[in-house]
């Protein structure tokens, strides 16, 4: 039968983290195959290939790769493995991690730039993904509840650590640990797919001056606690409230024509920060009298907290996407993914670079898993590797 069948093959290169694949269908069955390890001498605890049904369940994945002698064996991934996942118009979560949400699993949060969390057990997290805290309580009057609730990138330091773009180190904040913390309320959990329409609000985590007081340069940035998708040659509109400082970059009020909202020119872009300019030239405003960000905001005041924002504004971006030789005709935009530090092509276009996308999105994942007897073997390949893979939605499945 093809009447419904869907069929879709492509090949990525590895970063050594979890990749997802966009597609305009939820496969049922996936298919890989390690290109680099096949045309190699066989080396112990490598995959070459991997199938993945859905029957299986999600996360598992049939390989076959080499073992220590090295022979060529199959073997099961139980978790890590493939996945398949449908993004819809509302916010999805992982499993929650608290105080023993699963065997004796506790974290910590240090009170540092950038906060360093810590957990008793392996949080399965790759760079690249997005966490939202809940409930910092260390005791009834201190903690970091200051930055729950505000979706932030991770940084993997290892398999029970990582980094968010959050600075901890004022002096009204206390490091946290959940096994210690009143009541054990403390908790995260992951945002599946974190960017469903892009570019979006973003928080403002950070804003760094030069001594002359210009934005200018590399280390004159805007930090966002998650990526912002913005593009070079768009607009953008700041709301910082006053307790967090600089709220002369705000779009109101214009005290030079009252009404008129002031907007700021992207000029610079990375993951997680830009820098802004006066128009699309790079002019870069004089910010002489500006005050200074203040991101050590007192744990009292968090009841009703209002975060620094950063919004998109639409009336200018920076045009389509260039395209070069073999390209696709209408390439979709490339938009972070909430999966790795990675930008991936969005299902839906063709669009223009920095206006606003429905970036809803489905497709399946390819973990960084390892099998029962391939221990430290990695579905997904080390850093370079190259991977074809096929996936297929099926007319009729028949068990």
């Amino acid at each position: 039968m093809a009447e419904y069948s869907r069929l879709a093959k492509g090949h990525f290169t590895s970063t050594g983290q979890s990749q997802v694949v966009n597609l305009p269908f939820q496969p049922d069955r996936v298919e890989l195959l390690n290109y680099t390890l096949a045309n190699t001498n066989a080396t112990s605890q490598n995959v070459v290939r991997a199938y993945w049904d859905v029957s299986m369940g999600q996360g598992q994945a049939v390989i076959e790769g080499y073992n220590a002698t090295p022979a060529l064996i199959f073997d099961v991934i139980s978790s890590g493995g493939i996945s398949s996942f449908a993004a819809g118009q509302l916010l999805q979560y992982g499993p929650v991690y608290s105080h023993n949400s699963v065997a004796s699993a506790d974290f910590s949060i240090t009170a540092a730039n950038p906060a360093v969390v810590t957990t008793a057990t392996a949080h399965g997290l790759g760079s690249g993904n997005v966490v939202i805290f809940s409930n910092l309580y260390q005791t009834a009057t201190t903690g970091m509840q200051q930055m729950a609730g505000v979706p932030m990138t991770v940084t993997v330091i290892n398999s029970t650590s990582f980094s968010v773009n959050w600075n901890a180190s004022g002096s009204n904040y206390t490091a946290f640990n959940s096994a210690t913390s009143t009541g054990n309320v403390g908790s995260w959990k992951q945002v599946l797919y974190p960017y469903l329409y892009a570019p979006e609000q973003a928080v403002i985590t950070g804003i760094n001056r030069t001594v002359n007081e210009q934005f200018t340069g590399a280390a004159n940035t805007i930090q966002t606690a998650a990526a912002h998708n913005y593009q070079v040659g768009q607009e953008v509109a700041f709301r910082i409230p006053s307790p967090w400082g600089t709220t002369q970059l705000n779009s109101l009020p214009d005290v030079l024509i009252p009404g008129s909202p002031i907007y700021w020119y992207v000029i610079a872009v990375t993951q997680n920060t830009f820098t802004v300019g006066q128009n699309s030239l790079s002019a870069v405003p004089n910010v002489a009298g500006y005050t200074a960000f203040n991101p050590n905001q007192t744990f009292a005041s968090f009841p009703g907290l209002k975060f620094p924002q950063v919004v998109p504004v639409g009336d200018v971006n920076s045009g389509g996407v260039q395209i070069s030789a073999g390209s696709q005709l209408y390439p979709p935009p490339l938009l972070w993914n909430g999966y790795s530090n990675t930008q991936a092509s969005s299902i839906n276009g063709p669009a223009i670079q920095g206006a606003f996308v429905n970036n809803t999105s489905q497709g399946f994942v390819v973990g960084a898993g390892a099998g029962r007897v391939l221990t430290t073997a990695s579905l997904v390949g080390a850093n370079g590797n190259v991977i074809y893979w096929a996936a297929y939605f099926d007319d009729l499945s028949v068990n």
